[in-house]
């Protein structure tokens, strides 16, 4: 860290994933409640084709959103981080970073990798939890085998798509409609399709496949959509629990972030019971993946009390409709204690990976 009284904190935002706006939304939030006297808040964002941008530059398109221009980062040419390399020659010079770049290329490891080469602290879980995390065919699988329970789904890839779409589509179908097709890789509930018959399968898969290779078709859960926060590092704690309840088909992109009857209620009542294993299967989920700093989990609990793992977000959303934060607003940690708290975990985290370097 500098010897300046006030901690360096980048922040990265935007990025080239279909959550850029996301990204952009979020970064915003962070940015109007971090503590100004005790950090110096640099932005980093990056463009819809990679090219990292200087804090002067972020700060002029932040401007531009304020003034009523698209939630987009522009205004510099190039495509990928190396394009302009007097930016990440900026960012080599903060002392923690915050990266908020939902999706791809943010979410899946590769930003981490990157700061864990240029020696840097950072907010959040490692290479190998990213990775895990993102793809939800990883990570479902490996949490299956944990005893923590997943919707049974069928995985179907490009290729597999383009030899044998009528074989998947069988095999599919031994699922019980209506199904939810979904990039294994993605956010923001972008690229995913319900199911309800068999006809609908090939241009649900179709859609899905524009946004990755991979491609889940998961059998869908007729329950309510419970959401837990968990912050820490070896000793994670969870959050109370909270519940998303909307009127459109299913939680989609419009009902999470465009959809003013979508109603995020937290925390949500439950039988105490309940709500510890809820909590307990949300630890177990972080700690199965090798997660660090912060997650949330997503849930589908049933009529009859079943309880089933929907997905992992390691860098949750910090939008002003994002549960995450409100979670922990619930327990009593304000939106700027959780961005401290974030970046004393990013800090100890770094210091582990040097203790053993």
């Amino acid at each position: 860290m500098t010897t300046s009284a006030r901690t360096r904190l980048a922040v990265l935002l935007g990025g080239d994933s279909s959550e850029h706006t996301v990204s952009v939304r979020s970064a915003r939030a962070v940015l109007g409640a971090v503590d100004r006297d005790r950090y110096e808040v640099l932005p980093f964002g990056i463009t819809r084709a990679g090219a990292l941008m200087r804090p002067a530059e972020t700060e002029a398109a932040l401007l531009a959103i304020d003034d009523g221009a698209p939630e987009e980062i522009v205004g510099a040419e190039g495509r990928g981080l190396l394009a302009r390399p007097q930016a990440l020659e900026a960012l080599s010079t903060t002392d923690v970073v915050f990266p908020l770049v939902h999706g791809r290329g943010g979410e899946d490891g590769a930003i981490q990798g990157l700061l864990e080469l240029a020696g840097l602290p950072y907010v959040g879980t490692g290479v190998a939890g990213s990775a895990l995390g993102m793809d939800k065919e990883l990570s479902k699988s490996l949490l299956a085998r944990t005893g923590i329970p997943v919707a049974p789904y069928q995985l179907v890839t490009y290729e597999a798509w383009q030899e044998d779409a009528e074989g998947l589509t069988r095999a599919i179908s031994e699922l019980r409609y209506p199904l939810f097709a979904k990039p294994a890789n993605g956010g923001s509930s972008v690229g995913i399709s319900r199911v309800a018959t068999r006809e609908d399968l090939a241009a649900a898969v179709a859609e899905a496949l524009r946004f990755d290779r991979k491609v889940l078709v998961e059998q869908g859960v007729d329950g309510r959509e419970i959401e837990c926060a968990v912050l820490g590092n070896s000793d994670p704690q969870a959050s109370p629990l909270g519940e998303i309840r909307y009127t459109r088909e299913f939680y989609d992109y419009e009902a999470k972030y465009e959809d003013t009857t979508t109603q995020l209620i937290a925390p949500v009542e439950l039988p105490a019971e309940q709500t510890a294993r809820i909590q307990a299967m949300a630890v177990a989920a972080f700690q199965a993946l090798d997660c660090a700093g912060m997650a949330r989990i997503d849930f589908f609990l049933e009529a009859g009390g079943d309880v089933w793992l929907n997905e992992i977000n390691t860098i949750p959303g910090f939008t002003d409709v994002s549960m995450f934060p409100r979670l922990w607003q619930v327990a009593g940690v304000s939106f700027p204690k959780l961005i401290d708290r974030l970046i004393e975990l990013a800090f100890e985290r770094h210091e582990e990976r040097d203790r053993v370097a």
